[in-house]
């Protein structure tokens, strides 16, 4: 959000490009550049339940090996997009939670969108069907960030965990792909 709290004009995807930002796969080597992006977010108190990042480690193992994205201008990484299954069942194999985190000297840039953009391709491309996102109400946003790139509300789960000691909503989103899980069941 502005500094005003106002959501910014839509940016294009496009805009980001066009100011040589490209988005492209995250190697281990962005590390502590995405851990200080995930950081920044985490301080903001409306990106996370989480209260310090994961080692790398720990990250690698929790998100899947396809879609791991990395917004770079001139070799600094400005913002990170990941995805991460919602369940080791088969049935679900095909689902997965975004992340998408963008620095704050780099918000209103369109960064968000391009990353989110490229996540959803690559994510079908990996099989994906549905892509959902659990965000804070008061995260804005992202919501309409979410909105712009085809997700949908799906509903408010109430007092779904704390944070800080205080009892947090979380707005659950989803997109269905249009061309993965299309054909029928006998298929």
């Amino acid at each position: 959000m502005s500094r005003r709290g106002r959501i910014p004009q839509e940016v294009d995807a496009t805009t980001a490009r066009e100011h040589g930002v490209v988005v492209e796969p995250m190697f281990p080597g962005d590390w502590e550049q995405v851990r200080r992006i995930f950081l920044e977010g985490i301080a903001t108190g409306n990106a996370t339940f989480e209260t310090q990042p994961p080692d790398w480690a720990t990250w690698h193992g929790a998100h899947r090996a396809e879609a791991r994205l990395v917004a770079r201008e001139a070799g600094r990484v400005l913002g990170w997009a990941a995805i991460s299954p919602v369940s080791s069942r088969a049935a679900y194999r095909g689902v997965a939670e975004v992340s998408v985190y963008v620095g704050a000297a780099a918000r209103g840039r369109g960064i968000g969108q391009s990353l989110l953009t490229e996540l959803v391709r690559q994510s079908e491309a990996a099989g994906v069907w549905t892509l959902q996102a659990a965000i804070f109400p008061e995260n804005a946003a992202s919501i309409a960030l979410h909105r712009r790139c085809g997700f949908r509300k799906v509903g408010v789960r109430k007092r779904l965990g704390r944070l800080a000691g205080v009892w947090r909503d979380v707005v659950l989103l989803e997109r269905r792909s249009r061309v993965v899980g299309r054909t029928s069941a006998a298929s």
